[in-house]
């Protein structure tokens, strides 16, 4: 059996992750990365009019006249979240922050307006540990999968009901100052493990900045001369394990500390 051809659209996490299900299934005869790779999106789909479009966090406006050339199935989007909730940006940021516990995909024909199109297909998954990294590989492996299962035999697509829809924020740098003393030890938490890669969560300690990289909440104060902590608005405390002081390489809390002694 011939293996499909696909012109995938993407980039970051989401996208490699999909790409590793889809490269081995599937013949990748291009891998749209800019704005400028549309020009050639165009003229291969023209030659080759029964490649399917997969796109996984593209973040380019994908124009009406290249919507066109995947008529009628559509470019099949690989969207992070339980549509029509979480359209836009950063939908598994924003469920990190938003305090929940369940993560899920979605397969949608991509049409002009934000996350709005039909959709193919959705799974919910469960008991995933809280880890950004782990969170975007779980789902874009989930909805490739199906693609890859699916491809050649699309159901018929399900039109989303958008008075429900809920919208996300683009992140900023703006965001990575984490601010414990009006946020509880949970909230401090979840927004280190959301603002990994970017924007980077920082704080200050001992007049040094540093991105902090991984930590655990502890509810009875640690012990100064061993941890590295912050005590949040709740009196929980956020126990440092990873940071990366500015400029310097990745160290645990322990090393930072020692560091300080010298």
């Amino acid at each position: 059996m011939n293996k499909p051809s696909v012109i995938f659209f993407g980039n970051g996490l989401l996208a490699e992750s999909a790409l590793a299900v889809l490269a081995p299934a599937a013949n990748i005869i291009f891998h749209a990365r800019t704005k400028e790779d549309l020009e050639t999106v165009k003229r291969l789909k023209k030659e080759h009019p029964e490649a399917h479009g997969i796109l996984a966090s593209f973040g380019v406006i994908i124009k009406q006249d290249v919507l066109d050339l995947f008529e009628p199935e559509g470019i099949l989007n690989i969207h992070p979240s339980l549509l029509p909730k979480y359209r836009g940006a950063s939908p598994i940021e924003s469920a990190i922050l938003n305090g929940d516990t369940d993560f899920s995909v979605s397969v949608m024909k991509l049409v002009s307006a934000c996350d709005a199109g039909p959709v193919y297909h959705q799974e919910t998954i469960k008991n995933l540990p809280l880890d950004k990294t782990e969170i975007y590989h779980a789902l874009a492996t989930s909805g490739a999968t199906w693609i890859v299962k699916n491809l050649n035999n699309l159901p018929a697509p399900i039109e989303q009901n958008n008075d429900s829809a809920t919208f996300t924020k683009k992140l900023d740098k703006s965001m990575s100052r984490l601010t414990p003393t009006s946020d509880t030890a949970t909230q401090t938490l979840r927004k280190i493990i959301a603002y990994q890669g970017f924007p980077k969560p920082k704080y200050t300690f001992f007049e040094q900045e540093v991105i902090i990289l991984s930590a655990h909440i502890e509810t009875a104060c640690p012990e100064p001369t061993k941890n590295l902590f912050i005590k949040c608005a709740d009196n929980n405390y956020i126990v440092v394990d990873r940071l990366q002081p500015l400029s310097r390489k990745p160290m645990d809390a322990k090393s930072f500390l020692n560091g300080l002694r010298h």
